[in-house]
């Protein structure tokens, strides 16, 4: 084994992906996934030392899912409870403005992390019953929250504050808060350590594209902007969420189409962005329907690059230049076409993508715009996981 272990959960609504990571060298111990929470039948997927143990059983809740992935660790060689786990971090959504920092969870951390459910109906009620399950299971553990608004608490006021009443933003906690925080700082510092450079010298953009998409735009190591806002809707387009609306189509459709709150929620969380357009939200059967001539996906596509473009210009305007424009996550890690169609045409501003280191194999980081380029694009793989781990065992060692 690693020396100290961190266990790292990012709960969902009916699901639990975990890791036990060695946060000094990196090294995945174990991963799993524990899905379909509440269902008639739940699954299970657990790999470790190469091999993969699957299992289907009725999940009735979080601490049941938790206390399934604790078996498959046992069963495997790493039981849990003698495995040297000193911290347990959990992936939290939203931190609103009282959480900006990774936070040792206490009864009244955990009550405010419920709290903000206002601000993030759909994801922080799954973070809190993830930290409830691993209390159970590992009462004697310190856990600690990473907030993925946490890297945007700082946003200059110009960029954070929205154009409504003052005081009625002030009353309910309107902002912008950003998120994919983790990912965006995580990234961003893999740019720095990559170039050779300093962060405080550097001038980036950086686009975190998965079926949730964000994209930053960072001086000196700290974000001056970025494309979510009060909640994950905000920016660009995404998997299954249309990204930047006029708020008039959501009182038309209320008038119009008779859409209650729920409905309006269902709408843009679950039925817009590339499903909504196209029928479909993995990018490689939106890709597959573009080669059969479908021309619903590829106006969907077309739509996802145009958001792209519009926010890499309003951030190339707001920093006066960039150092680095870089792509990480599910799509911008492994989609070329969209890298090259995102930047495409954009010598005059020393951005280009070479076709050849464009189309690589390779996945890990790397430089992917020609040698005599004056701005460097990069592919830098995220790893969030790593980095709560990292925050994790950090914020324990000094308790």
């Amino acid at each position: 084994m690693d020396g100290d272990l961190v266990l790292v959960v990012n709960s969902g609504s009916s699901s639990i992906k975990y890791q036990l990571v060695a946060p000094e060298s990196g090294t995945v111990v174990a991963a799993g996934l524990v899905e379909r929470i509440g269902e008639d039948v739940g699954a299970i997927e657990h790999t470790t030392d190469g091999r993969t143990l699957t299992d289907q059983v009725t999940i009735t809740d979080h601490t049941a899912g938790l206390r399934l992935a604790f078996e498959k660790f046992a069963e495997t060689g790493h039981d849990l409870a003698g495995a040297g786990v000193t911290a347990v971090g959990h992936r939290v959504v939203h931190g609103g403005e009282v959480f900006y920092r990774p936070t040792l969870v206490d009864d009244r951390v955990l009550a405010t992390i419920d709290e903000l459910s206002a601000l993030a109906p759909l994801h922080n009620p799954a973070n809190v019953r993830g930290i409830e399950a691993v209390r159970t299971l590992l009462p004697e553990v310190p856990q600690v929250a990473v907030f993925d608004t946490a890297f945007f608490h700082g946003l200059p006021d110009a960029a954070k504050t929205y154009a409504i009443d003052a005081q009625v933003a002030a009353a309910h906690g309107i902002r912008r808060y950003g998120f994919h925080g983790t990912s965006h700082e995580y990234v961003s510092g893999c740019v720095a350590e990559f170039l050779g450079r300093p962060a405080e010298s550097l001038k980036q953009i950086v686009f975190h594209l998965g079926n949730g998409a964000s994209v930053s735009a960072l001086r000196g190591g700290r974000p001056v902007d970025t494309s979510m806002g009060l909640t994950p809707l905000e920016g660009l387009v995404m998997g299954t969420r249309p990204g930047d609306l006029d708020p008039g189509i959501v009182l038309h459709l209320m008038r119009t189409a008779q859409l209650d709150v729920n409905g309006v929620d269902r709408l843009l969380n679950r039925r817009s962005g590339l499903r909504g357009m196209a029928g479909v939200n993995d990018f490689r059967e939106l890709r597959r329907l573009i080669g059969e001539g479908d021309e619903a996906a590829r106006l969907a596509y077309d739509v996802y690059v145009h958001r792209l473009r519009h926010y890499l210009g309003a951030y190339l305007i707001e920093l006066g230049g960039v150092d680095a424009i870089t792509f990480t996550a599910g799509v911008g890690e492994n989609n070329p076409d969209v890298r090259a169609d995102a930047l495409a045409g954009l010598s005059a501003f020393g951005i280009a993508v070479d076709r050849d280191r464009n189309t690589a194999p390779e996945r890990t980081a790397r430089r992917i715009s020609p040698p005599d380029a004056k701005v460097d694009v990069l592919v830098v793989p995220t790893n969030e996981e790593l980095a709560i781990a990292r925050a994790a065992a950090a914020l324990t060692e000094k308790a």
